[in-house]
């Protein structure tokens, strides 16, 4: 490859406009759009003096839109309409530590109420109901932080009932009666009994059960509204999930729908039956199929109309309306009201129309072979300006980021990504990659991560990279690992074992020290201690215990060559400060250079867009330093997060300058 060739794709990429991080990061225009259940509300959540919360309109004048929360502090994430259309249902934490309450605020009235109003408590949703419209099955952990009990709330009066207390079950199933009808229970070989649970009684024996295997790739997806069907995602006997119907009266299923290459990843059931009208499947992409003839017509009719990708994020109870949603991935996402009965579509909202016009770049879906024969379904987004044919390839390597997920039980998926978009337009390319042990893809694709953290989920990063190199995208002494939770492990794993792999690496959040990972994770975690013992390593057993010391970055800490950067979230209860804390130190102590940022008010990732855009700004300019790619200034962005540089801001251009007092 030509010098010049190369200095023309960084001329070309130079002359893109650079996306502000704001527009990426900071707070969306709206987003999260609903209808109430029964059509006369629209909600979704918007900015409120800087803060994300919800708002409403009638259906029949969005204009007259008005806040109905109040937070002021974190922004608001998660929400949803109560069964009835009388409140708005929303679930917050405090400052990262991931015990979220329940709250709701009446429609009519305003006002709002804190529906699980107890301390260190984690609520869950067990069950609503298109029947018993103004209750909620809920489960509380604020007996024993280990296990939900189940309760039913009553959403007029507030009142909690307590309908079955919990001595060591993972969770519950309820029907549209607001009946329990299964109980889960981990089992010894990791896997999950499953009990019939009849007028409020666990059967003693469970009625079926999975083991290791299947544990991640088959759950129950919920009974008809009749109760006579219950539906399963299931991998027993198969590698790959399938959807089965169950007869609950004579125990005989039937497979509904089945892929040889991914899971089915999620299902379209009727609002009021509970029939299963669609089912989906996301291998490279989300492919919806639909069962019923009429969401058949509306899902093509719909797909006339959109590039990219679309889905259907609510419906109201009659199925007349749906809020859908239309990701061009190179164009801002958008969000409309469909009127399925007179087939039109309203713009509701673009989510962040100021990148409107900006340079966001293609994602290029890949399989790519790993050294032991595995595919990988990866992810690669090039800089702008750089790939003159529209090949996939650049006309020239450039720097690459490799983006690797968290979990790791998680995956990557095809769309609109900020990441990507974000460290494209800063002239890398961008590599998201399904490792071994990652979901969608079948169990014996997850089996082949089991006991391999550090080992072959790390081997596909490195024969991720090497193709990348081999096609022409980067050069291998142009490459970054980067990385949030399971990703931040992947970091420090590839700096510290392969400490000539990479040029540097950004760890968010990710745990040093696999054994005392294990020691603190939350208690409602227990109940499935036994899956992550088995998948990562047991430290009860000696064998295990050395090979959790052995896979820990910390005890390689000194071997680690390059430079590093630390994201972290003092309130974080999944991967403890003291993760971070520790590898920073021991790097320190070795003269190593190690940039360390924590936030006092974060958990696990940074909720606050201030926060998310100020490690994101010290994130760009770390990488600018070490791959030279473009970087918009730090500025005051530092200065106005809670951001605490621990140790190593000299190793980031600017960074000194930007927090100097």
């Amino acid at each position: 490859m030509t010098a010049s060739k190369t200095a023309a794709v960084e001329a070309k990429v130079d002359q893109a406009k650079l996306i502000p991080r704001d527009d990426l990061f900071g707070n969306p225009t709206r987003a999260g759009g609903q209808l109430s259940p029964d059509g006369k509300w629209l909600s979704w959540l918007a900015p409120k003096d800087g803060v994300l919360n919800v708002f409403m309109a009638p259906a029949a004048d969005p204009s007259a839109a008005k806040a109905m929360t109040a937070s002021t502090d974190r922004p608001i994430r998660q929400y949803f309409w109560a069964p009835d259309s009388k409140s708005i249902l929303c679930i917050q934490d405090k400052g990262g530590d991931e015990n979220f309450l329940l709250y709701g605020v009446d429609v009519a009235s305003g006002k709002e109420t804190t529906l699980t109003p107890f301390e260190k408590t984690r609520v869950q949703l067990v069950g609503a109901s298109t029947i018993q419209k103004d209750k909620l099955l809920v489960g509380l952990n604020n007996r024993d932080a280990r296990f939900h009990d189940v309760y039913l709330l009553d959403l007029g009066s507030g009142k909690l009932t307590e309908v079955l207390q919990n001595d060591g079950y993972a969770g519950f199933l309820a029907d549209n009666n607001l009946h329990l009808r299964m109980a889960l229970r981990p089992n010894a070989e990791g896997g999950m009994d499953y009990f019939a649970i009849d007028d409020g009684k666990i059967a003693d024996k469970p009625f079926t059960s999975t083991g290791l295997e299947d544990s991640l790739t088959t759950s129950p997806a919920g009974y008809t509204t009749d109760g006579k069907t219950l539906y399963w995602l299931d991998s027993r006997g198969r590698d790959t999930a399938a959807l089965y119907a169950q007869d609950v009266a004579t125990g005989e299923r039937k497979v509904i729908a089945e892929n040889d290459k991914a899971d089915i990843g999620g299902v379209m059931t009727d609002p009021i039956t509970g029939e299963v009208e669609a089912y989906s499947v996301d291998y490279l992409k989300t492919e919806w199929t639909a069962l019923d003839p009429n969401i058949k017509a509306s899902l093509d009719w719909l797909d006339s109309k959109f590039d990219g990708e679309f889905g259907v994020s609510s419906r109201t109870d009659d199925d007349t309306k749906w809020i859908v949603w239309n990701d061009p991935v190179s164009a801002p996402s958008k969000t409309y009201i469909y009127d399925r009965k007179a087939k039109t579509l309203t713009d509701f909202y673009t989510t962040r129309p100021e990148l409107a016009g900006a340079p966001l770049q293609p994602m290029h879906p890949l399989e790519i072979t790993s050294r032991d024969g595995l595919t990988l379904v990866s992810y690669l987004t090039l800089p702008p300006g750089s790939d003159s044919n529209a090949d996939g390839v650049p006309d020239a390597p450039v720097p690459m980021v490799l983006l690797v997920h968290g979990g790791p039980w998680a995956r990557d998926g095809y769309g609109y990504n900020s990441y990507h978009q974000w460290l494209a337009n800063r002239g890398y390319a961008v590599l998201s990659v399904n490792f071994r042990g990652s979901t969608g893809f079948g169990k014996s694709f997850i089996e082949a991560g089991n006991l391999q953290w550090g080992r072959k989920m790390q081997d596909d990063l490195v024969d991720a990279v090497a193709w990348a190199v081999d096609k022409g995208v980067t050069n291998k002494d142009k490459v970054a690992i980067m990385g949030g939770s399971y990703g931040g492990y992947a970091t420090l794993a590839g700096m510290a074992f392969t400490p000539t792999e990479y040029a540097c690496g950004v760890d968010i959040v990710g745990p040093s020290n696999l054994e005392t990972l294990l020691k603190t994770i939350p208690p409602y975690w227990e109940p499935v201690i036994a899956q992550f013992h088995q998948r990562m390593g047991n430290p009860e057993t000696p064998e295990g215990l050395a090979m959790l010391k052995e896979r820990s970055p910390l005890y390689k800490a000194g071997d680690i060559m390059r430079p590093l950067l630390i994201g972290q979230g003092a309130n974080d209860p999944r991967v403890n400060k003291a993760e971070s804390d520790q590898i920073a130190d021991a790097m320190k102590a070795k003269g190593i250079p190690v940039t360390y940022v924590l936030f006092p008010d974060e958990g696990h990732g940074f909720a606050k867009p201030t926060n998310n855009i100020a490690f994101n700004a010290i994130t760009e300019n770390f990488l600018a330093t070490c791959l030279n790619g473009r970087s918009e200034p730090i500025g005051e962005t530092v200065k106005d997060s809670t951001a605490e540089i621990i140790q190593g801001g000299q190793f980031v251009k600017g960074l000194d300058d930007a927090t100097a007092k």
